[in-house]
């Protein structure tokens, strides 16, 4: 039987079939080999099949393996510590961590934390256009593109939009039932676009000014991916929750929400929960991920990679400008190099080449490749990028 025999057709129809990974590499079912510049978008961030997480992971499946959140297990409390730890090292105040199974499952959480804080009338979020924080009813409503929301109408109430980077927007959002402004320090899905500093800073103040939550949405721009711990450093504030996901195991499922511990006591036992959140494994996989991420200085090591990454690709003819930070990047294509399609097309033509990206708007590709990558696979993969857009100009 067929892969579209047996599964939902809820992704488009997929053209290679992975079998093995190592680092930055991929290798298919008939052998042959690519250059992973995606990573799972943006999660296996120390690369495929590392030897750490691999022994973590087999070692904890052959020691526990579930007992449900009734209980707690050693790997959950270092994770809990390092995670509040990293956050408090910027922000100069202690949390506490609830854990996830995904991103979207940390939004929905927090989104629940911040209406039992806020009290009832307060349930309100503002989030951005072009936003992404998941697919549950909650996260979808708090997505800003409208254009995702119109076959599952009704959504939850109390979620409204604004423009991205445009502080007037948002304070015209606000209302008397708002009670927390949901953000991302880059957007992901939405474009790879970044907050600039200064808008970021300015919804804090408007936060503080109103008594609202600033609810700050980690999933893909977390654990060192952006050139810092956290895409809320560069511009210097204070969340009051954090939510946190794709990093922070390498690729086992595990998400987490990090509140300020006042916000945090809002939650009592029944409020939230659970099932396999934080279960030994994926907190195993997540403690030694933190673990490794550290002792290579990951922030560092994006940052320094990423300034690689801009200038090979800069150079590329058909390359019109490069915009992100660190290693989550987002190359806009000049219009005339795409006259065989659009980015969709151009993503599919790499991938046959040997190299994995992804399009996030019609003119350009997402670029997240592993933290670990090389300079070595940088100048590889940019070749490659350089390759498919000569052969498309030549057959336009």
């Amino acid at each position: 039987m067929s892969w579209s025999d047996l599964l939902m057709p809820n992704y488009s129809t997929p053209s290679v079939t992975f079998v093995k990974g190592s680092g930055t590499e991929l290798f298919d079912n008939e052998g042959k080999r690519y250059l992973d510049f995606l990573c799972g978008i943006a999660v296996t961030g120390l690369g495929h099949s590392h030897p750490r997480i691999a022994k973590a992971i087999s070692e904890q499946a052959n020691t526990l393996l579930h007992v449900s959140n009734l209980f707690i297990t050693e790997p959950q409390l270092e994770v809990a510590e390092n995670l509040d730890r990293l956050i408090k090292a910027e922000t100069g105040k202690s949390g506490k961590i609830l854990f996830q199974n995904s991103g979207a499952e940390a939004n929905e959480a927090a989104l629940k934390l911040a209406r039992k804080f806020q009290g009832p009338g307060k349930h309100g979020v503002v989030s951005a256009y072009k936003s992404f924080h998941g697919r549950t009813m909650a996260t979808l409503a708090a997505t800003g593109q409208p254009e995702k929301h119109e076959p599952f109408v009704p959504l939850p109430e109390g979620f409204r939009h604004a423009e991205w980077n445009d502080l007037d927007s948002f304070k015209e959002a606000i209302d008397k039932t708002t009670g927390a402004i949901l953000i991302e320090p880059i957007q992901g899905e939405g474009g790879v676009n970044t907050a600039e500093p200064q808008f970021l800073q300015g919804l804090r103040e408007i936060c503080d000014e109103k008594g609202l939550l600033l609810i700050v949405d980690e999933i893909q721009t977390g654990l060192g991916r952006t050139g810092e711990w956290f895409g809320f450093q560069h511009a210097g504030i204070q969340p009051d929750i954090v939510t946190m996901a794709k990093g922070m195991a390498n690729g086992v499922p595990i998400g987490a929400v990090w509140a300020v511990s006042a916000v945090a006591e809002a939650f009592k036992p029944g409020d939230h929960g659970s099932t396999f959140a934080g279960q030994p494994l994926a907190a195993s996989a997540a403690r030694e991920t933190l673990r490794v991420l550290e002792e290579i200085k990951a922030p560092m090591l994006a940052k320094q990679r990423g300034v690689e990454m801009i200038e090979e690709l800069s150079k590329i003819d058909g390359v019109d400008s490069v915009r992100g930070s660190g290693l989550l990047l987002a190359v806009e294509i000049e219009k005339e190099s795409l006259a065989n399609g659009d980015a969709r097309d151009l993503a599919q033509a790499c991938l046959k080449e040997g190299l994995v990206v992804n399009a996030v708007t019609s003119t350009a590709l997402r670029l997240a490749p592993p933290l670990t990558i090389s300079s070595e696979e940088i100048i590889e993969g940019a070749s490659m990028l350089e390759k498919v857009l000569n052969d498309q100009r030549e057959t336009a």
